[in-house]
């Protein structure tokens, strides 16, 4: 899996810049990356030194399609993967700064 296909975006929220804080970044990646893809990607692409990373599961949630003249039917869920990357301490990545 290439490098520029790990990291999907980054996620800003009211949660994650907090985080950011406390040099944390949260990131939504590939299915099948892992926390050793994660860690080259961040390093490579930012140019920063990461200390952890921490990888979590995210569930898809239901959904319906409703069309006029036929019977509701249900959508399988998405699920996605979400990592939050700890750098090492006085480092940041700008592009995520809200």
């Amino acid at each position: 899996m290439e490098i520029t296909e790990i990291l999907r975006q980054g996620i800003v929220t009211e949660k994650t810049v907090k985080l950011q804080e406390q040099n944390k970044y949260t990131f939504k990646v590939a299915l099948r990356a892992n926390k050793i893809d994660v860690r080259r990607a961040v390093e490579t692409l930012f140019d920063v030194k990461v200390v952890k990373v921490n990888i979590m599961r995210m569930p898809g949630k239901p959904k319906m399609i409703r069309r006029r003249g036929s019977a509701p039917r249900p959508v399988a869920p998405r699920e996605w993967k979400k990592a939050i990357v700890t750098l090492k301490e006085g480092q940041t990545i700008d592009a995520l700064k809200a």
